[in-house]
């Protein structure tokens, strides 16, 4: 949960996905929540989870392939997708879904030869329907042959405080002390207040529906959201937001009786803005935000899986950084560098896998300021000599 290393992970992998992983091709952002009973299950089941996802793959792969064969006559096109499973919601409230890449598109071929890739128009709210309705049918016939009942916990008899912890955080529930039991403390211009039992599915009763969204027995999926081809900023905005860590420490604050705030990123519809918690409270809703141990919390699927036979037909080939060549090229005699080829780096800050000394000088130490889940980066130290930077790669302070 430190935001620095969360931040730096979250810029790491948003710049590996679109300089590595994902064509410049249009791609198209999917998000499926779960019910409660589903969300439970898949919290500590690292199995089931990975059995939910493919359900939820196989659904947008054939509606994919559905309307690739409608709009091109093409025939058991490749498709590819890149899922970040994420835990937490705006409040540290435990809510495992998908966020999913898709390529908004399929490659003719197949996935061992694909070829030429053919874009698809904008899903309707009935192919986002149909989706969905695929979904919860594979997914239950899945539970039905892995034989999993409705009233079997074993995380239960494992280890019950853990279990109490989670049960609680996904209903938004205090989960120890006095109050155990009751809803969390909220702040904010309460209107249009929803008493308890009205929310149905976790969803509140007339909010609004935004396009190509649809939510049926307690599942919701978005489908809303898509870069074009050759905007690679934006989709390196958008990985970062989905590679977001789960604390931003900008928006907790310490309120006059001692107890914590929490910031929601944006106002719930009953007007809450911040929810209050005591410190132990704190810990007790980050404890089950932790996933299974050995799951992979990003996975690749289809034509960009890393065993895909055409894989490497589809991703952008490597091409050595302009920055190393210039320094190379602008280092004096002396073991400086020209001046006149100073730059700054980017929103992705500095390559850790580089060796100290090596960058230009004029490259900036970036950091996510406490933990920002908004992909935003803001700048710590200029470093304006080769011995700076190597100092700072080496984790000393640098006497500048």
């Amino acid at each position: 949960f430190c935001p620095s290393c969360g931040g730096r992970r979250m810029t790491d992998t948003a710049a590996h996905l679109v300089d590595r992983v994902l064509p410049e091709v249009p791609v198209r952002q999917w998000v499926l929540t779960l019910p409660y009973p589903l969300r439970y299950r898949c919290a500590w089941n690292a199995r089931l989870t990975s059995e939910v996802l493919r359900c939820f793959l196989r659904a947008v792969f054939a509606d994919t392939r559905r309307r690739a064969k409608r709009d091109f006559g093409v025939r058991g096109g490749a498709c590819g997708s890149v899922t970040f499973i994420q835990r937490f919601g705006s409040a540290l409230n435990l809510t495992p879904h998908f966020h999913t890449l898709v390529l908004d598109g399929v490659y003719e071929g197949g996935a061992s030869t694909p070829g030429r890739f053919h874009p698809l128009d904008p899903p309707e709210t009935d192919d986002v329907a149909r989706v969905l309705a695929g979904t919860a049918r594979r997914i239950r016939r899945r539970l039905e042959a892995l034989g999993i009942e409705e009233g079997e916990d074993r995380l239960a008899e494992d280890d019950p405080l853990l279990a109490m912890l989670t049960a609680a955080s996904i209903r938004s529930r205090i989960a120890t002390g006095p109050e155990a039991g009751s809803p969390w403390r909220r702040l904010g211009d309460r209107v249009d207040v929803i008493a308890d039992g009205e929310e149905e599915d976790g969803v509140e009763p007339g909010a609004g529906i935004p396009r190509r969204c649809v939510r049926q027995a307690g599942m919701s999926l978005h489908a809303d959201v898509a870069v074009p081809a050759r905007d690679r900023q934006r989709l390196e905005r958008l990985c970062r937001y989905m590679a977001r860590p789960p604390l931003a420490l900008q928006r907790l604050e310490e309120l006059r009786d001692g107890r914590l705030a929490y910031r929601l990123k944006t106002r719930w519809r009953d007007g809450t803005t911040h929810v209050v918690m005591e410190r132990t409270e704190l810990l007790e809703r980050l404890a089950p935000l932790v996933p299974p141990p050995r799951a992979h919390q990003v996975r690749y699927h289809g034509v960009l899986a890393p065993c895909a036979s055409g894989r490497d037909r589809v991703v952008p080939r490597p091409v050595e950084d302009a920055r190393d060549q210039v320094v190379v090229a602008g280092r004096s005699t002396d073991g400086g560098v020209d001046p006149s080829l100073e730059l700054g780096v980017g929103a992705r800050g500095s390559s850790s896998s580089e060796e100290p000394g090596e960058r230009l000088t004029g490259t900036q130490v970036m950091s996510s300021p406490g933990g920002a889940d908004d992909g935003s980066l803001s700048v710590v130290l200029p470093i304006d000599s080769v011995t700076t930077e190597a100092r700072v790669a080496r984790g000393h302070r640098s006497s500048a």
